[in-house]
C-alpha cells in the first residue's frame, strides 16, 4: 500500500501531538506566527480546543512572549516582534566577539554601498521603483540588499548592546 501525502500528513499530526502538550504546540504555532491569528486558527493549528488555544495564547501574552490586536470583535494573537528582535540581539552578540561584530558591520557596509553603486540609488525601496517586472538578478539583489540592511540593523544593535552591559557593569 502506498502512503499518499495526506496519510503522511495526518501521521506527522499525530506524532507531534502524542509527543507535545496542547502548551508546547500552541506556543510552537504562535512562535510561527508573523500575522496574527484567532484562537480558532490557532487551535486548528495547534490541534486544541479553540478555548484551550485562548488559554493558552492569554498566557503567552502575560509573560510578553505573544501580543495581541484586535479586528473587530476578535482578537488576533501573533508573536512578540520586540521580544523576538531582542533574543536575536542577544544571540549575535553570545555568538560574536566585539571584533567580530565589527568586521561583519564594515562588510554589509561595504555591501550596501556596492548595491547603490551597481544600482545608483541609495535604497532597496528606490530601486524597487525602477525595477521592471522580468529583471530576476535585480529583484534578487533588492530581496539580498534588504535582508543586508536588516542584518546589519540587528549587528549594530548587538555591538550597541554589548557595550551598554559593559558601561552598566563597569
Amino acid at each position: 500500500m502506498t502512503e499518499t501525502w495526506d496519510d503522511i500528513t495526518e501521521h506527522v499530526k499525530a506524532k507531534w501531538k502524542e509527543d507535545t502538550t496542547p502548551f508546547e504546540r500552541v506556543y510552537e504555532v504562535i512562535e510561527q506566527t508573523h500575522e496574527g491569528q484567532s484562537a480558532a486558527e490557532i487551535a486548528d493549528r495547534a490541534l486544541v480546543s479553540e478555548p484551550t488555544a485562548r488559554r493558552h495564547c492569554k498566557t503567552l501574552v502575560n509573560t510578553g512572549f505573544a501580543e495581541t490586536d484586535q479586528d473587530g470583535q476578535t482578537t488576533l494573537y501573533s508573536r512578540d516582534s520586540d521580544r523576538i528582535l531582542m533574543s536575536r540581539i542577544r544571540e549575535l552578540r553570545d555568538e560574536a566577539d566585539r571584533t567580530e561584530l565589527l568586521d561583519s558591520i564594515k562588510e554589509m557596509k561595504a555591501e550596501i554601498r556596492r548595491y547603490e553603486d551597481r544600482y545608483d540609488v541609495v535604497s532597496p525601496e528606490e530601486l524597487a521603483q525602477q525595477l521592471d517586472a522580468d529583471e530576476t538578478k535585480g529583484w534578487d539583489d533588492l530581496t539580498a540588499w534588504r535582508t543586508t540592511r536588516q542584518n546589519l540593523a540587528v549587528a549594530q544593535a548587538a555591538l550597541a548592546y554589548d557595550e551598554a552591559s559593559h558601561q552598566l557593569a563597569a
